[in-house]
């Protein structure tokens, strides 16, 4: 029973972990180099993330610098931005590339802050489906005389305190993340 609700809490810590990762992503106004993990640029006919082919930077609040490690692929990372869904335009100096934030608008932000919202929801519903599942499993474990009722009534009251942990937690991560958005 103890492997089963370890097992529900990993799982469990994953969906957090990916909502912050999914969070990082977001542009917020302010420059960060998470807006560039899913571009792949072409190096020689392999994909490759652009984290790989240069040193990315924070210059300033809002722009992001990138400094590639071979000058012959600066054309392909530019080439690579502008057709990624991002939606700043890129600017080649010859040497680097410097990407300018905006300040987004306010209904924009608002925009935003209703993604994170939805985002968040849906990993309170894989934290409840991985609970849902776990209940199951208990309670196929005591219809199966492998734990007594006792232990059932332990194993329900922990994978609600374990779900309801996560679901605090991803509660907590959204409101941090909404006040980023709508501070300007």
């Amino acid at each position: 029973m103890k492997e089963v609700i370890k097992k529900s809490e990993d799982t469990m810590q994953r969906r957090v972990d990916h909502l912050e990762s999914e969070y990082q992503r977001i542009r917020a106004g302010r420059a960060n180099p998470g807006v560039l993990d899913k571009i792949m640029v072409d190096y020689y006919g392999t994909p490759t993330p652009v984290q790989q082919l240069a040193a990315v930077n924070v210059a300033e609040a809002r722009t992001l610098t990138i400094q590639p490690w071979d000058a012959s692929v600066l054309r392909g990372i530019e080439k690579a931005i502008q057709t990624s869904d991002i939606g700043i335009n890129p600017q080649n100096d010859g040497k680097c590339i410097r990407l300018v934030f905006p300040p987004l608008t306010e209904d924009k932000r608002k925009e935003i802050v209703k993604d994170a919202s939805r985002m968040a929801e849906d990993s309170k519903v894989q934290v409840r489906n991985e609970r849902r599942d776990v209940i199951d499993i208990l309670k196929k474990m005591k219809k199966d005389s492998e734990i007594t009722e006792d232990d059932l009534e332990v194993g329900l009251e922990k994978v609600q305190k374990i779900t309801d942990k996560f679901i605090k937690k991803i509660d907590e991560i959204c409101a941090a993340k909404q006040k980023e958005i709508m501070e300007i």
